[in-house]
């Protein structure tokens, strides 16, 4: 059986796909591999928040929520780079370049 401990022990995004024995395609992990390891890592701070002490609950949440992420890109998931940079504020980019109001000066728009 897998553990938490091992799992902290994972570093590249292969790794955790090899741990959970889960089948990827090379190409995909290689060309998005910074998004499906940031949004595995937002995805999994979630599952923290509930962790009680049940470690094979919290293993197969971790597993399923790579599994989500990576079937997602698989399938076309493209994120802007104002989702990717964390810079998306109620669904508009801080200061977006089409915003013509006088709040873009100020870092955000009013779109």
């Amino acid at each position: 059986m897998r553990t938490l401990e091992q799992f902290y022990q994972l570093r590249a995004a292969e790794d955790y796909f090899d741990f959970f024995a889960i089948e990827y395609d090379e190409h995909i992990v290689q060309v998005k591999r910074f998004h499906i390891m940031k949004e595995y890592g937002t995805l999994i701070k979630k599952g923290f928040e509930f962790y009680k002490g049940d470690e094979k609950y919290l293993m197969d949440f971790l597993k399923f929520a790579l599994m989500r992420v990576y079937m997602d890109y698989k399938h076309g998931h493209s994120p802007s780079a104002a989702e990717v940079w964390g810079m998306a504020e109620d669904g508009h980019a801080k200061g977006c370049a089409s915003c013509t109001t006088s709040s873009q000066k100020g870092g955000s728009c009013d779109c």
